[in-house]
């Protein structure tokens, strides 16, 4: 079966980069066409920086960097430096890029790419806020119908929220832009914190990163070592969380991952609960539905899987 191609949508974030990461190592399944920044936890100069600095790491200096939105559709910018530092990628000490941003803006190059490709042969993921998932499809409603699948990480049902009560950071920072997401019709593949939060980086797991001896396997021992602190402190976990790098392992083996196929809608109006994923897990609004919502994950599978990967590079 030929790779299957796709964008990334991203804003790296620590674990943005090992999903970049381990999409670049499997060019048989996985073909990136390009890669979008979009602002979310750092700032777009920080995203577009962060995303170039993960490529050359990787090797992959001709893969195509665009800037996309530099603030949501509706509301002020909120980030997470926080939990990210003040670069996004706080760990490890990487060399600036070399690798230049490309002129297109990175929803136009969405659009162009989507149009140019047949109808169900790209599939979007983003790793970010929504906004330029959002903004491509309100300029370009056109492209909604030739997405094959978006597969996304985001949102939240029994974990609730992670940047506020009700809701998960990226779905947080761009409601509007989700919203826009979720009622397109488009297939969606959701990756809330309910199974993130079960793809722990143990002691173990980033000993075995390390082990591998490559600047890869260092960098992303050294970024996690950075990122679990705040979620040991926080949820007094075994270690950090890989959001981002359970959309790239779907793509290579779906068969790690379960959930259910339920109605998800994107709240917009309260302050209170802004930004909540409303999953009807239960069933029990009678509304269709529209996305996979992944629940659970074979953590050792995904880590292994994870770890073969990133030796390669």
């Amino acid at each position: 079966m030929s790779a299957r191609k796709i964008i990334i949508d991203t804003d790296p974030g620590q674990d943005d980069a090992v999903a970049i990461l381990l999409a670049l190592a499997s060019p048989e399944e996985i073909d990136v066409l390009g890669i979008t920044a979009v602002a979310g936890n750092v700032p777009l100069n920080l995203t577009s920086k962060n995303a170039r600095i993960v490529c050359e790491l990787a090797g992959k200096h001709d893969v195509k960097v665009y800037e996309g939105c530099d603030r949501p559709m509706g509301r002020p910018l909120v980030t997470a430096e926080h939990v990210h530092g003040k670069t996004g990628l706080d760990g490890p000490t990487l060399p600036d890029p070399v690798m230049p941003v490309q002129d297109q803006h990175g929803v136009d190059y969405i659009i162009e790419t989507l149009r140019a490709h047949e109808a169900g042969t790209v599939t979007l993921c983003p790793l970010g806020p929504l906004t330029n998932i959002g903004t491509a499809f309100t300029k370009a409603p056109d492209i909604i119908e030739k997405v094959q699948e978006i597969v996304l990480m985001g949102g939240a049902y029994f974990e609730v929220g992670n940047i506020t009560p009700a809701a998960e950071f990226n779905i947080y920072v761009d409601p509007q832009a989700a919203d826009i997401v979720f009622k397109s019709g488009v297939p969606i593949v959701v990756m809330p914190l309910d199974v993130t939060h079960k793809a722990l980086v143990t002691k173990p797991r980033n000993d075995a990163f390390r082990a591998l001896n490559t600047d890869v396997g260092i960098a992303v021992a050294q970024m996690t070592d950075f990122f679990e602190r705040f979620d040991k402190e926080k949820y007094g976990s075994e270690g950090a969380p890989l959001h981002d790098p359970c959309v790239t392992a779907y793509l290579i083996k779906p068969e790690l991952f379960s959930g259910r196929h339920i109605n998800v809608e994107i709240e917009t109006q309260s302050e209170l609960t802004m930004g909540m994923t409303v999953a009807d897990w239960w069933g029990v609004t009678g509304r269709d539905a529209n996305a996979l919502f992944v629940g659970d994950v074979d953590a050792d599978g995904f880590f292994s899987l994870l770890k073969e990967r990133l030796a390669r590079l």
